[in-house]
């Protein structure tokens, strides 16, 4: 394997618009891996990890970007470059070539913006908290896209935030729709009267994808960032976020959505919605429902129940749990699945792009076939040794840190999943392969079609085996990638796709339970 690499002194660029170029280089032929970066310290960490931290690299500075590309021969590593090179000054040319002059500061920002009440910043951890200090100190709203922010940053600028009334979404922010305007990672979906306010991206995602299936709509979708809720944080921008929701005349029912939440803040978040003008539904993963009941709180099970409610409840109705097969009665489709089984297909092998949809399948799945092991597990002593090789039934948030260092997120880059995939097909104790496809804006152009072409070359790589490949679309029709094409490449496959996260997870279940039975 040859190595070869370009350093653009004081280039700076935006890490999305990096980690799409890195995931473009990646489909040129030979390449084996390829990062287009930002020579931070971390990210210089990053390739010495994965062994392509060449010495003038290591002496980049954190302006600097680099190109680096391991391929099979010298010819292909260099054209892989050169084409990362011809990419970024196309892109310099088109920016240049605009009369618009783009402001190099946020004050002069502002200035060119006076009506201007956010900013979205997505620039390295280290740098991120100043630039956020600054937008505060401005009287901007800010969205924090990036992460690698410290969590004593993240409190001080809530702490800011907190007492200037101004929103700090993130960091590590991922989703958010303010007024209608999609924010990161976020679906095209209808305007309503359901205010969410979530310490997660997929979740938020999922719950406005879901809101607008069952006919209702979203007024805003406020991130937090996923540590909000930790007792160290104390929630502070969950808290901001129902007080502007409470006070916002578009919303009239309020959503809240996290991760777990730490037992101090958990109380803290209730307290505040007993006492909310408006009805709330509040979804905490990993919760105790009991606890949420008792507090006189409308709680709910998961993104689905909990977004099933919020429609009840705008359109004047009591919040009553989702009906038990309310989206359809899929037992034939299970049974015709288990039934191609052999006896020793046993597992449920879950490939998930979304942290949050990953932390909900294993709560529904640990409820009917038990432990599952997981990079981020339910409990301390079901964490995997190794984040890279399954055992038992095993969930992976594909999206965690320790995949994405030095490569894109897997909704940008399915290369990852695809490796993976390939890897638990080849087990022949696998019998159910369960997964997500994350569309909308910053995902992959064809997420669905990425997934159908892993299974196809799966297949074909080892016949014998025939796990059934279970899927579900976050989506809607309006969104870049059309939910109905998502949805009819993965079935053309013999994917079977559900409604919900929530439904095809319980489907998994549903068929190693029956394949178990039958194996008696």
């Amino acid at each position: 394997m040859v190595i070869r690499w370009l350093i653009k002194p004081k280039m700076y660029q935006d890490s999305v618009k990096l980690m799409k170029l890195s995931a473009e280089l990646r489909k040129q032929d030979g390449v084996k891996q390829a990062s287009v970066i930002m020579a931070t310290e971390m990210n210089k960490s990053t390739l010495q990890d994965i062994g392509m931290l060449v010495p003038e690299v290591a002496a980049a500075n954190a302006d600097d970007l680099a190109i680096i590309v391991a391929a099979d021969t010298e010819e292909q590593a260099q054209k892989a470059v050169e084409l990362a090179e011809k990419l970024l000054n196309r892109a310099e040319v088109q920016q240049g070539e605009t009369k618009q002059q783009f402001p190099k500061t946020l004050r002069s920002a502002v200035e060119a913006l006076p009506g201007a009440n956010l900013a979205l910043i997505s620039v390295p951890g280290t740098y991120a908290a100043a630039e956020a200090l600054k937008a505060l100190n401005l009287g901007l709203n800010v969205h924090l896209f990036s992460d690698n922010v410290t969590l004593e940053d993240e409190v001080r600028l809530k702490q800011i935030g907190t007492k200037k009334g101004l929103l700090v979404m993130g960091p590590d922010c991922g989703t958010a729709i303010i007024d209608g305007v999609p924010l990161a990672f976020a679906n095209v979906v209808a305007r309503g009267k359901i205010g969410i306010v979530g310490a997660s991206g997929t979740g938020i995602q999922e719950a406005t994808v879901l809101i607008e299936r069952l006919g209702g709509g979203i007024s805003h979708a406020i991130g937090t960032g996923g540590r909000d809720l930790l007792d160290e944080v104390g929630g502070q921008m969950m808290l901001l976020g129902i007080e502007l929701l409470e006070e916002d005349p578009s919303t009239e029912v309020i959503l809240l959505i996290s991760k777990p939440a730490g037992p101090r803040t958990a109380n803290k978040i209730l307290d505040r919605v007993k006492q909310c003008k408006k009805p709330v539904v509040v979804n905490l993963l990993k919760g105790d429902l009991n606890t949420i009941k008792s507090a006189g709180v409308v709680g709910a099970a998961t993104i689905e129940d909990a977004a099933y409610k919020a429609v009840a409840l705008a359109n004047g109705e009591e919040a009553v749990a989702i009906p038990e097969n309310y989206w359809g009665d899929y037992s034939k489709q299970i049974a015709v699945l288990e039934s191609q089984l052999r006896p020793n297909q046993r597992y449920i092998r879950g490939l998930f792009t979304g942290g949050t949809l990953a932390d909900e399948a294993m709560v529904i799945l640990s409820d009917i076939v038990g432990d599952i092991f997981s990079n981020i597990p339910l409990k301390p002593e079901l964490k995997l040794p190794s984040a890279r090789k399954s055992h038992k039934h095993t969930i992976v948030d594909l999206g965690d840190d320790e995949f994405t260092r030095g490569r894109p997120h897997p909704m940008i880059d399915p290369l990852p999943r695809n490796e993976r995939l390939m890897q638990e097909y080849a087990d022949p104790e696998v019998g159910v392969i369960l997964c997500d496809v994350v569309t909308g804006y910053g995902s992959h152009a064809d997420p669905a079609g990425e997934l159908a072409r892993a299974v196809a070359r799966a297949r074909d790589a080892y016949p014998s085996n025939n796990p059934a490949v279970i899927a579900f679309v976050c989506g809607t029709e309006a969104d870049p990638q059309p939910l109905s094409e998502q949805v009819k490449a993965l079935e053309k496959e013999g994917i079977f796709v559900l409604p919900s996260n929530a439904e095809a997870a319980r489907a998994a279940g549903r068929i190693i339970k029956l394949h178990e039975s039958r194996r008696v």
